[in-house]
Parts: C-alpha cells; structure tokens; sequence
C-alpha cells in the first residue's frame, strides 16, 4: 500500500489517481504560445489555456537550464537545492566545474522521493547533463526509469531501469542539434504512459528550435504543431498535464546581426590586470552550438588581493550591464546559495550578453544567425499551463499573482478537479 501523500521540501504532494505529466519545454518563452494561439497552429495547447489552466510564471534566476530544471522538479528555488548554474567555480581547486553532479543537488526530485515511496516515475530527458540529478536516489526497482534522448542507445536496467531504448521508442537515434531530439523525449513519454503507465513523468526538452528560430519562424511552427500534436496524444491516455519552461530566449543581436556582448573578463584585465580575477559564464555546457557560452548573467571571482569593490569600480557604468551585485545582495535578491557565489555577480541588459574574453568564444557555430539566448531576468518568464481546471483552493493561490515555476508539480498533483 502506497500512501496518500508524500512530503517533500515543505510541500505535500498528494499521491496522484491518474498519471501526473510534467513538460519543461526547454527556452519555452512565453511568446512561442502567443504566436502559436494567434496563428492556429496550437489548437490543443490552445485548448488546456482556456478549459483549464494558464498563467505566466516567473522562473529562477539565472534563467538558464540546469537551476531552473532542478526548481521544478524539487518545488524549490537554488537557494534550497543549490544548483545555481551551469558551470561554477571550484574554489578549492580554482577549476571550472560542470554543475551537473548528482552529489552537488542538496535535495531529492518529486520524482525520486515518489520512486522511494513505491510509485512508478519515468524521467526522461533531452541531454543527459540533467539526467543524474534528476535521477538522485531514485529507485528503480519497481518499474520507475530514468533515460536521456542523447544517450538512448546506451541505455541499461542497472543504470536506467530499461535497455533498448531506440528498440522500444521504435526510432532512430536522434541529432543532438535537431528538434527530433525533444520530439523523441516526448514520444518516449507517450509510449511509456500507453505501456508501463507510471504514476509521474517529467520530460525535459532542449531549446535548440528556439535558440535558432524566433516565433513566427517556419521551423519554429512545425516545431510547435509536433509538440502540440503530442501533448494531445499525452492528455487522451487518461494524464493530467504541466506545461512550463526552464527559462525563455530574447534576441541578443544588434540592426546588423551581430551579437551584442561585453567581453568582461577583457575589460577586467585591461583594468585590473591580468590574473585579477576569473570570469565565470555559467550558461556554459557542452553545446556551444546553441549559444556560444553567451549568456546574460555571470560570475566573478577575485585573485590574490584583488576585491569585489575593485571589480565593481572597474566595471559600473558600463553600457549594457543592467545590474552588479555583491554575493549577498545577489544570493538575498535572486534566492541563490551564498556558499557559491563569485565575489560579484553581473547582469546584461535586455539586449546585451556577457562573455569572457573574445578569444574564448566560439561563434562559428552560429552559422550567421542572430544570437537567441538567455540568462538575465529578462529570460526568466516561462509559461505555467495545466490541461485541467483548478480547483477551489489553488484557483483562489493563482489569483494572488506571484507564481512560480517551481510550483508546478505542486498544482498538478494538488491543485486539480
């Protein structure tokens, strides 16, 4: 006998009557359903923001993939779970380090914490850099599995709960750089809920159809006619479900199409000198295709005698930076861990990215399209939809405004009829 409710990071979550399906539409900005209920080519989604749930939420900050993905999926902001980007620096070692450790998420995932209670949970996502902490202490010994599309077909029972993913979605392995990639995370999802029918499944996308195509754009529209296509499919197996975002994408580009960026850690050591201090972008992963590392929000971290006031003075006032602040203004304002701060964080503007120096940078990748990326707080407005109406009580919470992205598996499993 499973129980009637499971506790996790102060919320309870009532355990689910029918499947829960949680879609984080990677760089899903809100403006992609703007333009898709406009032109008609998002009927079903259409349909669950009328007959039953749509707002705009506000994400975590910085709005970029992996700190947003683990505030869903544990009901929590970074400050709570401790991802707060990702890439940081190890100050121990002084190296850069991919946040994608399992052992450096401070908490379990709705889906884990219901896996260890007896529930069937499937986690699948686009890029395995999520897939470890997703699946941290997760138990997959009854039936629960936790897979990426990009390594589909390395799958095994030890690792992932299934092997033979490729044979059993029935697909080829899809192109990282592709909107086949999601698709495939969404199919799995679909063929998991028609055959094994677990109690909760999250889905995260990736974001590389909007990191190239802006709404209104012919690939953006097809991509979103196949994932409405989908959600559909999703709803008449009988699950209730979740829309929303990790973060969403704004044109960083100037009239002539080149990016508009602030080589930061140059400005730095013109005017501090070289070895001052680091410049962290912590947008960075192994998909430099998608954005070049540029981002609208970084870390500094000071050298030797070098201090934060000295960054701050050296760099306030310059054109495109919307925001600087000290680690504790930063960690009291956005909900981050003091513990792994820089000494100073800085923020671009709406059109503005941050880099380190230029020569670190490959923006060949681009292809010579307008940079599409993400980052700031002008990234960090994501949609929150449910298929079904809310009930009494969660309706009357969404009315008092102030949603968050990590609420959505709590108005899912609570705050539906």
């Amino acid at each position: 006998m499973h129980p009637d409710s499971v506790q996790l990071n102060g919320t309870t979550y009532a355990w689910p009557k029918r499947p829960v399906v949680v879609v984080c539409i990677d760089g899903g900005d809100p403006e992609y359903f703007d333009h898709g209920v406009k032109a008609g080519i998002i009927p079903n989604i259409a349909r669950f923001m009328t007959d039953g749930y749509y707002a705009v939420a506000r994400g975590s900050m910085p709005s970029f993939t992996c700190p947003n993905n683990m505030s869903i999926v544990t009901g929590t902001e970074p400050v709570v779970h401790g991802i707060s980007g990702n890439f940081y620096l190890d100050r121990k070692t002084n190296q850069p380090v991919v946040m994608t450790g399992p052992e450096l998420l401070r908490t379990r995932s709705v889906m884990a914490e219901f896996s260890r209670h007896g529930a069937k949970v499937a986690s699948v996502t686009a890029k395995d850099k999520l897939r470890k902490q997703l699946q941290k202490d997760m138990d997959l010994s009854g039936g629960s599995v936790s897979f990426s599309a990009q390594f589909a077909n390395q799958s095994t029972l030890s690792e992932n709960g299934i092997e033979n993913v490729l044979d059993y979605v029935g697909q080829p392995h899809p192109d990282m750089y592709s909107a086949a990639l999601s698709l495939f995370v969404l199919d799995a999802g679909i063929k998991l809920l028609e055959e094994r029918r677990p109690d909760i499944l999250y889905l995260s996308l990736t974001d590389f159809i909007q990191h190239a195509h802006a709404p209104g754009e012919p690939e953006a529209d097809q991509f979103y006619r196949d994932l409405d296509a989908r959600f559909a499919r999703l709803q008449a197996l009988g699950a209730i479900v979740a829309l929303t975002a990790d973060h969403g994408m704004s044109d960083k580009a100037d009239a002539n199409g080149n990016p508009n960026v602030i080589w930061l850690q140059d400005i730095l050591e013109s005017e501090l000198g070289k070895g001052a201090c680091t410049v962290i972008c912590p947008i960075t992963d192994a998909f430099v295709g998608h954005h070049g590392s540029l981002g609208g929000f970084v870390r500094v971290y000071c050298h030797g005698k070098t201090t934060g006031d000295q960054v701050i003075s050296a760099i306030k006032g310059t054109p495109g930076i919307a925001k600087i602040w000290t680690p504790q203004q930063v960690s009291d304002e956005l909900e981050l861990p003091l513990d792994l701060e820089g000494d100073v964080a800085v923020m671009g503007d709406e059109a503005t990215v941050i880099g380190a120096r230029a020569v670190d940078h490959d923006l060949s990748a681009l292809r010579g399209k307008r940079l599409r990326t993400h980052g700031s707080i002008w990234e960090a407005d994501v949609p929150f939809v449910l298929s079904e109406p809310l009930n009494a009580s969660y309706a009357a919470r969404a009315a008092k405004g102030g949603l968050r992205s990590h609420q959505i598996f709590d108005f899912a499993m609570n705050g539906v009829n």
